[in-house]
């Protein structure tokens, strides 16, 4: 599997000379009174640039966005001349905050509940604003996350948290936006532990394809017993399970399925055909042999990792870098993620810059880690894009952001609010500057 791993200076340097400790990196308090941005070149997230534009922000809102923006006498201003501005870049599914240290240690974990069928189980009352990962990923422009349990056929429901908060109400962006399912595999491999995603573990000399479609069955008799359940006026006992599901059927939640083969994500479409319900394929690998099927279904896609190997071994080598391009030209509405456990989730900028460069395009390549993820989470309406009325969650940067050996974030805001970039990194590179004498 390829690695991209990012020079120390350029991951941890964030343009800041003060020394904090990890714990002492307080959220952000509300800003009072109007804050202008000045200068930057502005990347709007929704394929629009503006040269040495400026940006109004008023009570957390973005209130103005042009040129020539004369502050007032008041007013904060954050001079931008020279830099790169951009929406906050999003990162659509992820145990970030569930899972610390992913092995060893147990009890810094709580991202999977036992059983198979969870629908009731909530990824947010789990979700730690302490964790040190998330300081680190904020570094690289990342200021919102969609929290997503794991585990079993039907794993529960994620929800969109904004990185600087004090616990996980404060956080919450969206709650229980989805419900996440695992498609059973159709292919038997050898595994060391356990069953694979969705449960299924086909015993030696079993048909791997009758043993996933008995699965894909099951779960559809649940849906369906669900729908019958919540089509009743009133009941004599309350199934947890089933109330969970019901914004599927009334559109307030979307169905996130994990599958990367061609049978699975076929079976996503007809589930999405039988119930209505409103499908997003996560993973996705071979999403580029059906793009079109997906584009007439209005299917959408979270590209789960680009920085790996091809899903078989006929694949062209750089087949994950082409496949955003290939969506795109089809009509497909996908974004792009990053969970790879060494790099922990900040290499999404420069999954995107891999895709830019293997035709999708920069500004196209920008839209997929902001607009099109928020479209994708159903919170597009507030952010996503630097566009009037949407809360003002911006990064601003000395370089491009897609592009590790320029990208170096110096300012963040969350819903207007400025935070602290310090993280663990910072500490480190200022513990050592001063060892030798560089401070």
């Amino acid at each position: 599997m390829r690695k991209y791993y990012i020079s120390l200076l350029a991951l941890l340097y964030t343009g800041t000379t003060t020394v904090h400790a990890q714990a002492t990196i307080y959220p952000a308090p509300p800003e009072k009174g109007k804050i202008i941005i000045t200068g930057g070149t502005l990347h709007l997230g929704n394929g629009q640039v503006i040269e040495n534009g400026s940006i109004a922000i008023d009570g957390g809102k973005i209130v103005q966005v042009g040129t020539g923006l004369i502050p007032g006498a008041g007013d904060k201003v954050i001079d931008a001349t020279g830099k790169q501005v951009y929406p906050g870049l999003i990162l659509p599914v992820t145990d970030l905050g569930l899972k610390e240290i992913a092995e060893g240690v147990r009890g810094s974990n709580d991202y999977e509940e036992i059983g198979d069928l969870n629908p009731d189980i909530r990824a947010i009352v789990a979700y730690n604003t302490a964790s040190r990962i998330i300081n680190v990923v904020r570094s690289n422009g990342i200021l919102l996350a969609g929290i997503t349990p794991e585990g079993g056929s039907i794993s529960g429901s994620s929800s969109i948290v904004q990185l600087d908060a004090w616990n996980y109400e404060d956080a919450a962006y969206k709650l229980d936006q989805g419900i996440h399912l695992n498609m059973p595999s159709f292919i038997s491999r050898p595994r060391r532990f356990g069953a694979g995603p969705g449960g299924v573990r086909p015993e030696a000399g079993d048909d791997p394809t009758a043993v996933s479609l008995q699965k894909v069955e099951e779960l559809k008799r649940f849906f369906r017993e669900a729908k019958a359940y919540l089509a009743e006026g009133s009941h004599t006992h309350t199934n947890i399970k089933f109330e969970t599901v019901k914004g599927l059927f009334t559109h307030q939640q979307k169905l996130y399925i994990h599958a990367e083969q061609v049978k699975q994500m076929l079976i996503a479409i007809d589930f999405a055909r039988e119930f209505g319900f409103d499908v997003v394929l996560v993973g996705a690998s071979e999403s580029w042999q059906i793009a079109d099927l997906l584009a007439q279904n209005h299917i959408a896609v979270i590209l789960d990792q680009e920085h790996e190997l091809p899903a078989t071994e006929d694949d062209d080598i750089d087949q994950p870098f082409k496949t955003p391009a290939v969506l795109q030209k089809a009509g497909v509405l996908f974004c792009l993620n990053d969970r790879h456990e060494e790099t922990r989730y900040r290499n999404l900028p420069f999954n995107a810059g891999v895709a830019a460069a293997y035709g999708l395009g920069k500004e196209a390549a920008l839209q997929a880690i902001t607009l099109n993820a928020a479209r994708i989470l159903g919170i597009d309406s507030v952010t996503g894009s630097l566009e009037v009325g949407k809360d003002a969650n911006i990064v601003i940067s000395t370089g491009d952001i897609l592009d590790m050996r320029t990208s170096i974030v110096t300012t963040a805001l969350i819903q207007g609010r400025e935070i602290n970039l310090a993280n663990v990194g910072t500490e480190l590179y200022d513990r050592y500057k001063y060892k030798y004498g560089l401070k």
